[in-house]
C-alpha cells in the first residue's frame, strides 16, 4: 500500500509542479502607453540584451549601480557605437555609378570598366519624396570608388539599408548576400580576410540588388565599431527573479553586496481615464545592503533618444532644464514632421521624450552621444560631462547618489514620459492627446503629478494587479490567469485615447505587425472582452469612429467600415476589401455586449438607426455568406463559412436583446426568432456527424466555432446545448502541442480565438485542457517579442503578427464569470 502512494504521488508531482510553474513571457513589458511610446525586453533577463520597441528597432535603457565604487548593469546592454569611414547618404551626400542592364562578367571588381555606366547620387528607390536617384527597375548594379583615409582596418561594418535582394561586394570579394530587405540600416561585419586587404585608394564597394516585390532602395556605406573602454568595467547584475504583473514588471537583483529591484509601472488603470491617458512610466530602482552593513550607492539610468526617432539616422535635439521641482533632460527630432508617416514598421518622429526625477534627488543630468554616456558614472575622474545639443542616438543620463545604503532601502523614481503634441489626424483634423484636453495642461505638469501620486498610483495598481489576477483564476484557473496577466498591458497599449471633435471618447487601435490599419472594426471585436469586464467606455470609444464614419455620411454602404485608415491617419477606409458580414456581425454584436455590461442600451439607442441598416442586411445576406473575407483574413477568403454565419445568427439574436430593452417588443420578437430559425438551418447545414463543417455542405472539414461564445455570454441561447457540447468533445481531439487549429485547412492558430473557444465548455477540466496549451506556446516559443496571437500548434512558430490588442479576448472567460455573476445578483433581488 506504501509503495502504491508513493509511486501515485510520484506521478502527481511533476504535474503539480507544472501547475505552479510561472509562465516564461516571450517579451516583457517594461513601458507601454501606446503604439510610438513602448519599450519591451526580448529576453529573459534584463541586462542581457538592448531593451526595444514593439517592432524590434533598439529602443535603449540602461540602468547601472555602483556600490562602493564597483559598477554592476541592471538593465539593458550597451549599444553599439560606429564611426563612420565611409559615408551612407543618411550623413553626406556621395554617388554611385549604375547600371539597370545586366552587364558583363566581373562588374563587381576594381579593375571593371564602367564607361556605359550612369552616375546618380544616393539613395536610389522609387520613393520620389526620399530619393535621390529614381530607380523603378527590377535590377540595379551599382559601384562606389572610395578612399581609406585611416590605416585601421579592424572592427569594420558594412552600413546598409535595401530594397529587395542584395548581394555585396567589396573589392571583387563577397562580404554579403541576403534575400528580402530591411527597411533600416543593418550592421554587417566585414571579415577580417577582406578587411586586411583594403588599400588607401581605388577601393570599390559593389552592390547588385533586386525587386522582387513592393518598394524599392539602396544606400551603403562602412563604418568602425568603437568599443567603449568604461564599459568594460562593468559587471552585469545577477537576476534572481521577474515577476510579471498587469500594470507592473519587478526584476530582482544581486550587485554585490547591495540587493536592487528595478519594477517598472505603467498605470494602465482601466477605470481612471487621466491616469490611464497620462504618458508617464515610472522606473523605480530599490537598492537594500545584503550583508547588513552600509555601502556607498549611486544609480545610473541612461534613455536613448532612439525612443523618439522612427530611424536612428534622424537627427534629434535635446535640452536639460527645471521645471515644476523636477530635473528634466528632453529630447525630439530636429525635423518634428507631425504626423507624415503612416504604416505599420514605423516609429514616431515627432514630439519629444522626456527623463525627469524631482529636484531633490540632487541628479546629475546630461546627454552624450551613444558609446561616451556612462564615462562620468564609471569614472569621478572624468570631470563635468557635457551636453550634447544635437546629433543622432544620443543618451538622456541621469545620475543619482543614494548615499550611504544599508538594511533600510533607499528607493529613486524616475519619470519617462513622452509628449506627442498630436496623436491622431481623424477626418481631417489632428487631434491632441487626451490629457491635452485640459489648455492648461503640459508635459511637466503632467510629469509633476505623476511624481506626487507615486505613492497612491502604487498602492492603486497593486491592487489591482491581484484582483485583476484573482477574476482570471476565479474564472478560468492558474494558467489562465497567466494568460490575461500577460495580455493586459498590451492590449491596452495597442491603442491611443483621444476626445473626437464632437466631444466623444475616441480608443483607437493600432493593426500591429497585420497592416497598421487604425480602428479595425475585426481588430475591436476580439479586443473588446478585457474593456467590456473594466470600462465599457472604453469600448464605447473604439466604435464610435465607426458610427461616425456611417453616420456623418462618408461612408454609405448598408454595412460598416473595415477600418478608419492607416495609423496614425483616421480619414477613411483604407484596407482594399470590405468585410460585410464580418463587420456588421462585429459592431451589433459589441453594442449588445456594451449594453449587457451596462443594464441598458442607451448607447444602441443613440446609434439605433445605423444598427437597424446593419441588421437589415445580415437578415439578407448573413446566414450563408457569400465567398468573402473574415477578421481571419490570412487564410484566405471563403463561401459559405460556418462560423461567420454563426456570427450573423448571433448579431441578429443580439439586435432583438437591444430593441426588447428599448422597449420594442414586437421587433425584439422578430430577431430573436429569425435567429433561432437560422440556427437550426444551420445545424443541417454544418452537420458532419460528431462535429460541424468549417463551410456549409462540405463534409470532412472543421472549424473552431468561437462565435458561438456569445450565444451564452449575452444569455441569447439561440444555438441547443448539444452544439457546444459537440464541438467541445470534437476539440479535445484536434489539439495540437501548442493548442487547437484555427481550422481543417492549417496547422496554425489563433490564441485568442482558442479562449473563446475554450469558453464554449460547460465544465472547468475541458476548460483547462484546451488552455493548457496555449499557456505552453507562451511558455516556449523561441519567438522572443510581444505575444503573437498567431501562432503554429506544432512547433510554437509564429507567422506574423505581435503586439496586437486582441490579446484582451483572452479575458472572455473573466467575462462570462462577470455576466454570470451579475444575473445571480439581479436574479436575488
Amino acid at each position: 500500500m506504501k509503495k502504491f502512494s508513493l509511486l501515485l504521488f510520484l506521478v502527481w508531482l511533476p504535474q503539480v509542479m507544472l501547475n505552479a510553474q510561472n509562465l516564461r513571457a516571450p517579451a516583457y513589458p517594461l513601458i507601454t502607453h501606446n503604439t510610438y511610446f513602448s519599450v519591451w525586453s526580448f529576453g529573459d533577463e534584463l541586462a542581457k540584451a538592448p531593451t526595444r520597441h514593439w517592432t524590434g528597432q533598439e529602443a535603449a535603457l540602461t540602468g547601472m549601480v555602483k556600490v562602493d565604487g564597483q559598477v554592476y548593469r541592471f538593465l539593458g546592454k550597451e549599444s553599439k557605437a560606429y564611426q563612420t569611414v565611409v559615408a551612407a547618404a543618411d550623413e553626406k551626400p556621395y554617388s554611385f555609378t549604375y547600371t539597370e542592364s545586366v552587364p558583363d562578367a566581373g562588374w563587381m571588381n576594381p579593375q571593371f570598366e564602367t564607361v556605359a555606366w550612369k552616375t546618380g547620387p544616393a539613395p536610389f528607390g522609387d520613393d520620389k519624396g526620399q530619393v535621390k536617384t529614381m530607380w523603378e527597375s527590377g535590377n540595379l548594379w551599382v559601384r562606389r570608388t572610395f578612399s581609406l583615409e585611416d590605416a585601421d582596418k579592424e572592427n569594420l561594418y558594412l552600413k546598409l539599408r535595401h530594397d529587395d535582394n542584395i548581394e555585396v561586394y567589396l573589392n571583387g570579394e563577397e562580404i554579403y548576400r541576403h534575400s528580402g530587405w530591411t527597411h533600416k540600416y543593418d550592421y554587417i561585419p566585414i571579415p577580417a580576410n577582406v578587411a586586411k586587404k583594403l588599400k588607401k585608394d581605388g577601393n570599390v564597394l559593389a552592390i547588385h540588388v533586386a525587386n522582387s516585390a513592393g518598394g524599392r532602395w539602396l544606400d551603403a556605406g562602412l563604418v568602425r565599431e568603437e568599443n567603449s573602454k568604461a564599459y568594460a568595467k562593468v559587471t552585469p547584475a545577477v537576476q534572481k527573479s521577474v515577476q510579471l504583473n498587469a500594470t507592473q514588471t519587478i526584476y530582482q537583483f544581486t550587485c554585490g553586496k547591495v540587493d536592487v529591484t528595478a519594477t517598472f509601472t505603467s498605470p494602465l488603470l482601466l477605470n481612471n481615464l487621466d491616469v490611464l491617458a497620462r504618458p508617464v512610466t515610472y522606473v523605480a530602482v530599490k537598492t537594500k545592503s545584503n550583508d547588513k552593513a552600509t555601502h556607498d550607492v549611486q544609480l545610473y539610468l541612461g534613455v536613448s533618444s532612439d525612443l523618439a526617432v522612427n530611424t536612428p539616422d534622424q537627427e534629434v535635439i535635446s535640452d536639460e532644464y527645471t521645471a515644476e521641482k523636477l530635473s528634466i533632460l528632453k529630447t525630439g527630432t530636429k525635423e518634428q514632421p507631425m504626423l507624415q508617416k503612416k504604416g505599420d514598421n514605423i516609429r514616431i518622429d515627432w514630439g519629444y521624450l522626456y527623463v525627469a526625477v524631482p529636484a531633490s534627488a540632487k541628479a546629475i543630468q546630461y546627454v552624450s552621444p551613444v558609446g561616451r554616456e556612462i564615462t562620468p558614472f564609471i569614472s569621478a575622474s572624468a570631470g563635468n560631462p557635457q551636453n550634447t545639443q544635437e546629433g543622432r542616438s544620443l543618451v538622456l543620463s541621469s545620475i543619482v547618489p543614494l548615499g550611504k545604503v544599508g538594511a533600510t532601502a533607499k528607493e529613486q523614481v524616475f519619470l519617462l514620459g513622452y509628449d506627442e503634441l498630436y496623436s491622431v489626424q481623424y477626418f481631417k483634423q489632428n487631434l491632441k492627446p487626451w490629457w491635452k484636453n485640459n489648455a492648461s495642461a503640459t508635459i511637466e505638469k503632467e510629469l509633476a503629478q505623476a511624481s506626487a501620486d507615486y505613492s497612491k498610483i502604487m498602492q492603486q495598481c497593486q491592487s489591482f494587479d491581484k484582483q485583476m489576477y484573482q477574476d482570471a483564476e476565479k474564472a478560468g484557473g492558474k494558467q489562465y490567469a497567466d494568460l490575461c496577466e500577460l495580455a493586459y498591458r498590451q492590449a491596452i497599449s495597442a491603442h491611443t485615447l483621444v476626445k473626437s471633435p464632437q466631444g466623444e471618447i475616441l480608443f483607437l487601435s493600432k493593426e500591429n505587425f497585420s497592416n497598421g490599419s487604425i480602428g479595425t472594426v475585426d481588430v475591436t471585436y476580439p479586443s473588446a472582452p478585457l474593456f467590456l469586464v473594466y470600462n465599457p467606455d472604453l469600448l464605447k470609444g473604439m466604435l464610435n469612429g465607426i458610427f461616425y464614419y456611417s453616420e456623418s455620411g462618408q461612408w454609405k454602404k448598408p454595412f460598416p467600415a473595415h477600418d478608419l485608415g492607416t495609423y496614425p491617419i483616421a480619414n477613411g477606409q483604407t484596407y482594399g476589401e470590405d468585410m460585410p458580414v464580418e463587420e456588421a456581425g462585429n459592431m451589433l454584436i459589441l453594442t449588445a455586449a456594451i449594453a449587457k455590461a451596462e443594464g441598458n442600451a442607451e448607447y444602441a439607442k443613440k446609434h439605433w438607426k445605423t444598427l437597424t441598416t446593419w441588421a437589415e442586411f445580415l437578415k439578407k445576406s448573413g446566414f450563408d455568406p457569400e465567398n468573402q473575407l473574415s477578421t481571419d483574413d490570412f487564410a484566405g477568403h471563403l463561401a459559405r463559412n460556418a462560423n461567420l454565419s454563426v456570427k450573423a445568427i448571433e448579431a441578429l439574436a443580439a439586435y432583438g436583446m437591444m430593441a426588447g430593452m428599448l422597449g420594442e417588443a414586437d421587433v425584439a420578437k422578430q430577431y430573436k426568432e429569425v435567429a433561432k430559425e437560422m440556427a437550426q438551418n444551420w445545424m443541417k447545414l454544418a452537420d458532419d456527424g460528431d462535429h460541424y463543417t468549417l463551410a456549409f455542405e462540405k463534409p470532412g472539414t472543421w472549424s473552431q466555432k468561437y462565435n458561438l461564445a456569445w450565444d451564452t455570454i449575452l444569455d441569447l441561447n439561440i444555438f441547443p446545448e448539444s452544439v457546444r457540447k459537440k464541438e467541445v468533445s470534437y476539440y479535445l481531439k484536434k489539439q495540437g502541442k501548442y493548442g487547437l487549429p484555427l481550422d481543417s485547412r492549417k496547422t496554425y492558430t489563433k490564441s485568442d480565438w482558442i479562449v473563446w473557444t475554450a469558453t464554449l465548455a460547460d465544465n472547468a477540466q475541458d476548460f483547462k485542457a484546451i488552455i493548457a496549451p496555449v499557456w505552453k506556446y507562451a511558455n516556449e516559443t523561441s519567438f522572443r517579442i510581444p505575444i503573437s496571437d498567431w501562432h503554429e500548434t506544432t512547433n510554437a512558430d509564429v507567422p506574423n503578427f505581435r503586439a496586437r490588442s486582441v490579446v484582451g479576448g483572452y479575458f472572455m472567460k473573466v467575462l462570462e464569470n462577470k455576466m454570470e455573476e451579475k444575473e445571480v445578483k439581479l436574479g436575488s433581488r
